[in-house]
């Protein structure tokens, strides 16, 4: 199983990393705000992850890593 970290202080909430996942497991955080004031993406079920790092790829901010 696959294992993502996103750092939610680096995130901007741009959304890219959301339209790259091929399982839609990533959404940005509705309540959430970071020190920035931006929604950070999370992970919503971390079991059906895949590992393609499609996710950290996009992420034009490096604040995604995939671990397999």
């Amino acid at each position: 199983m696959a294992k993502v970290t996103i750092s939610t202080e680096v995130c901007k909430g741009c959304g890219l990393c959301v339209g790259a996942c091929p399982k839609g497991i990533i959404a940005l955080s509705e309540e959430n705000l970071n020190s920035k004031g931006y929604h950070p993406a999370g992970v919503t079920d971390a079991d059906k992850c895949i590992g393609c790092a499609f996710c950290a790829t996009m992420c034009p901010d490096c604040a995604i890593t995939v671990e397999k």
